[in-house]
């Protein structure tokens, strides 16, 4: 065990002195007084103690043999032993026969708090570790598959077992940095105490990530259904400790090293495109929005120059009034139905005929066709997107 701290050995002479009426003393591995109900021998060399390190055993100090040792006092001093391991010694002032019968009380107390602060510290550590492999699993600073492979084997964590990334984010006007880490770390510690399991990291004073297992094998409504639910239920987690506002989204599960780095990815996107279409939401699923984040990866080269063509004559035609394109978004929202997109827009069904017609003659393109009528509809994500 390491060496006990002089806050740590101040707690055990308090909370034992609050049981015992004599003074309390803890000495470290030399036999130096560190912590005392008598504030004035705090760095003396305790003869008592040293004995007890020598023999390995508990020592009683009477009247006569403080005669032998320098500055000692009349007492019981006893080893504290942590896992095998003697970390320090316990002293109670007083004499012999009279603080014999707390001996005992007083040691096994200071052993319990010795050992619950040194389990607090190797939780804390493995708290530290596993945000550190979250960390490297997201951001992938230069780590290779196989060491992160490793690493998962050593903190005991699954990397066949698939999942999804969840992904906090703050907005930058909302709080201070400080504030904003410190709303972070709150949630970060309720999502923990709620799931177990999950594994989080802060990524910026900004930014919580939480990997979580979820089953992507059933079909594509169930799973669409499940992701749903999961968002949910860690939304209203998150909605009831934060004081702040937030956007929260959910990746696509995967399994593996790669997988992780890509649901994080696709949670990132899901945020983006979810925003553009409804900014009044603070929520939102990549199951329910694969398609734009699939596309957004068309947002440079050749392929978004092609994309854009269809659409920049509609634009510059409908410049002013923009009302050719919230016509085309209508059809598209409601499945290319006719009079459901109609009653959308409030205008008459021969309206929108015309409308269409007039889409297909500036895009060059046949609405009637389904390829032509899906180009359209690419190229009208991308856009709402912000990519073309």
């Amino acid at each position: 065990m390491p060496a006990i701290k002089p806050e740590l050995a101040q707690e055990i002479v308090e909370r034992t002195m609050k049981i015992i009426p004599f003074s309390v003393n803890v000495m470290d591995t030399r036999g130096i007084i560190i912590a005392s109900g008598e504030a004035g021998r705090i760095g003396d060399l305790h003869a008592g103690a040293q004995l007890v390190l020598t023999r390995q055993g508990t020592v009683e100090v009477d009247a006569a043999a403080t005669q032998k040792l320098h500055g000692a006092k009349p007492g019981i001093n006893l080893p504290l032993i942590v896992r095998g391991e003697i970390c320090g010694v316990v002293g109670i002032s007083g004499h012999p026969d009279e603080v014999r019968q707390f001996g005992e009380l007083v040691r096994i107390t200071a052993e319990m708090i010795l050992e619950q602060a040194q389990l607090i510290g190797e939780l804390q550590r493995e708290k530290g570790y596993r945000e550190e492999f979250v960390y490297q699993l997201v951001r992938r600073t230069g780590i290779s598959d196989a060491g992160l492979e490793a690493w998962a084997g050593r903190l005991a964590i699954d990397m066949h077992s698939a999942r999804a990334a969840f992904v906090l984010e703050l907005p930058e006007d909302a709080q201070r940095p400080d504030l904003a880490l410190m709303a972070l770390q709150r949630t970060q510690s309720e999502l923990s105490s709620r799931w177990s399991e999950m594994l989080t990291a802060v990524l910026s004073p900004r930014e919580l990530v939480m990997l979580d297992a979820f089953d992507a094998s059933a079909p594509r409504a169930a799973v669409t259904s499940a992701a749903r639910k999961r968002l949910q239920a860690v939304h209203d987690v998150i909605n009831a400790v934060s004081e702040t506002p937030f956007v929260l989204s959910m990746g696509i599960s995967l399994p593996g090293v790669e997988g992780v780095a890509t649901s994080y990815e696709s949670a990132r996107k899901a945020a983006r495109a979810g925003r553009v279409r409804n900014r009044q939401r603070n929520s939102f699923c990549y199951y329910d929005l694969s398609l734009p984040v699939l596309l957004g990866s068309l947002d440079w080269g050749w392929q978004a120059e092609q994309l854009r063509q269809p659409l920049s004559q509609l634009e510059t035609f409908d410049r002013t009034s923009g009302m050719l394109m919230r016509t085309l978004a209508a059809w598209y929202a409601n499945d290319s139905h006719a009079l459901p997109t109609a009653k959308a827009l409030h205008i008459h069904r021969n309206t929108l005929d015309y409308r269409l017609q007039k889409i297909g003659e500036l895009t060059g393109l046949d609405l009637a066709n389904i390829d032509d009528r899906l180009l359209l509809y690419v190229a009208l994500q991308l856009r709402e997107q912000g990519a073309l």
